[in-house]
């Protein structure tokens, strides 16, 4: 194991964590980090006057929300579920939720806990919409400004043509009535996915081309999320100019919902190696963990999560592909390379493991769920949840 390296994603891994007797596979969160993200976050709102919340589809690990809280102003949500956890577990901050089509059982339900509901289509705006400005809501509408900047993840692409997401201008001019206008107080377009602030940049200018005579009348845009605020590198000057240059060009209060900005480079995956094998020329490595189940994004984005001291495939003398123990084929986390042979019970530790993970995994092929441990600022370690056997069948029935 390479001695532990001050950036991230790996800045908060110790030897002590690297020592600790944790079951594998486990999540752990580090709070240190999740606090320097909110500071990062709380500085750009405090320099522009935007606001920022939590979304809550990328990190849901409300046991700490209390680290995040003091740095924004609330949670977004995209359904009911998630709602109600933001307005139960950040109380009195603001819970804004979009959905792109709300159920009618479940909508009188959410007016209980959401402030600002945003609707995806003239239709569900005039079919849900004065009921909650009846409760006294902040209503909006998803935008689509139809200007792709996403390169080659085509999944993560509001924009593309034939999107279920947003309302065009040619719908807007349709569709929306004097009456239907009349109940928005703001605009929303989320277009972003992990990208910097020029695609920010880009966005606006075409938010301003086919919105830009509607936002005077709005007293919010959302600008979404998908913004990598915290990621090393990012420019977060061109993105205060951008949320200025929004303000003061349409008077609006400027807000940004990331997800991952929150907690980026704030957790692991701590796993070991079951088993050793060669299949021809390919060195394989089965692993306690799957991708397919404790790291879906791995196979839906996909991507090459970063492994602590392993380099690319052929970089370091030893290359592996490393899998789960699952049935499924496909379970591949990628091939990497080592400056030693791997063996049986070696442990192995992904980064930047926060976010899209234990809001995201599941229990197919009967894998368990990997408990999932905080690390806190003095160094100690807190089991926030562990799963069983009842996890897995609980979730399939009765009884």
């Amino acid at each position: 194991m390479a001695v532990c390296d001050p950036r991230p994603p790996f800045a908060a891994l110790t030897e002590d964590l690297l020592c600790a007797p944790l079951p594998t596979p486990c999540y752990v969160i580090d709070e240190g980090a999740l606090r320097r993200n909110g500071e990062i976050l709380a500085g750009v709102a405090r320099r522009t006057g935007c606001k920022i919340l939590l979304a809550q589809k990328a990190f849901s690990n409300f046991n700490l929300y209390s680290v995040l809280a003091p740095y924004l102003d609330g949670t977004e949500a995209s359904g009911l579920y998630e709602a109600r956890l933001g307005a139960e577990e950040i109380p009195g901050k603001e819970v804004h939720v979009f959905c792109a089509a709300y159920r009618q059982a479940d909508f009188d339900a959410l007016l209980r806990y959401a402030g600002h509901i945003v609707f995806n289509s003239p239709r569900q705006l005039q079919k849900f919409g004065p009921a909650a400005k009846a409760a006294g809501k902040s209503v909006g509408l998803r935008i689509n400004p139809e200007r792709s900047t996403q390169d080659g993840h085509a999944i993560y692409d509001p924009c593309a043509p034939g999107s279920r997401l947003g309302t065009t201008r040619a719908q807007w001019d349709a569709q929306m009535t004097p009456e239907l206008i009349a109940m928005l107080d703001g605009l929303h377009f989320h277009t972003l996915c992990e990208q910097d602030s020029d695609a920010l940049e880009i966005t606006l200018a075409a938010v301003d081309r086919t919105f830009g005579d509607l936002l005077p009348r709005m007293q919010w845009l959302n600008c979404g999320g998908g913004h990598h605020i915290t990621r090393p590198g990012y420019d977060i000057p061109r993105l205060e100019r951008c949320i200025r240059t929004a303000r003061d060009r349409w008077g609006v209060q400027v807000y940004l919902e990331p997800g991952e900005a929150c907690a980026l480079n704030a957790g692991f995956l701590m796993t070991r190696v079951l088993a050793v094998l060669q299949n021809g020329e390919t060195a394989v490595a089965i692993l306690d963990m799957s991708a397919a189940c404790h790291t879906p994004d791995v196979l839906e984005m996909p991507y090459r999560p970063p492994l602590y001291g392993a380099g690319e495939p052929g970089e370091k003398a030893h290359t592996y592909r490393l899998g789960g123990p699952t049935c499924l084929a496909g379970d591949v986390l990628g091939d990497y390379s080592f400056d030693m042979p791997l063996h049986e019970g070696d442990l192995l530790v992904f980064g930047d493991m926060a976010i899209y993970t234990t809001c995201k995994n599941n229990t197919f092929n009967g894998m368990p769920l990997p408990p999932i441990y905080a690390q806190r600022s003095n160094g100690s370690l807190e089991c926030l949840r562990a799963f069983d056997y009842s996890d897995f069948k609980g979730r399939l029935g009765g009884r």
